[in-house]
């Protein structure tokens, strides 16, 4: 476990939601949401949100490491940047082109269309306002975030 000290500008996600699943570091959507997540939990501030969730471990298979392997490098209190440089060079090597390929793709996730998920996220999307037809995964989740802290 890391030392406060070490994770002092880790945000507080009990009071504000982690970066977007969209805001790219380095080309790699869910990056940035997944460090804060996990600053956040090694602080005991991650309030409702989950490091290496299903959603962390989209990237996290893309790129062949853990979370636990990401986990040691925010207790050392590295960087977004010493994160992401790390990243790409652990793990399946992946081309600029393939990082924008996957991040395209993964950002165009909608779960309506996946028959297993599609009930749970009609209700999700209902219980927002949002067109479950229509929505994105990252959609849906932008505007949960926004929703948990008015």
């Amino acid at each position: 476990m890391a030392t406060t000290a070490l994770l002092q500008n880790a945000k507080d996600l009990t009071k504000t939601s982690p970066r977007s699943p969209g805001f790219r570091l380095g080309g790699y959507v869910i990056l940035a949401r997944s460090i804060d997540k996990g600053r956040a939990t090694l602080n005991g501030t991650n309030g409702e949100y989950h490091f290496d969730c299903p959603l962390d471990n989209v990237l996290f298979g893309f790129k062949g490491v853990t979370g636990a392997d990401v986990k040691k490098l925010l207790a050392a209190g590295e960087s977004d940047d010493a994160v992401l440089a790390w990243l790409n060079t652990h793990g399946t090597p992946k081309t600029p082109q393939e990082i924008k390929a996957w991040s395209d793709a993964t950002e165009a996730v909608r779960y309506y269309d996946k028959p297993d998920k599609r009930e749970w996220f009609a209700g999700e999307c209902n219980r927002l306002g949002l067109d479950p037809v229509l929505t994105t995964l990252f959609d849906y989740l932008d505007v949960d975030d926004r929703i948990s802290f008015r």
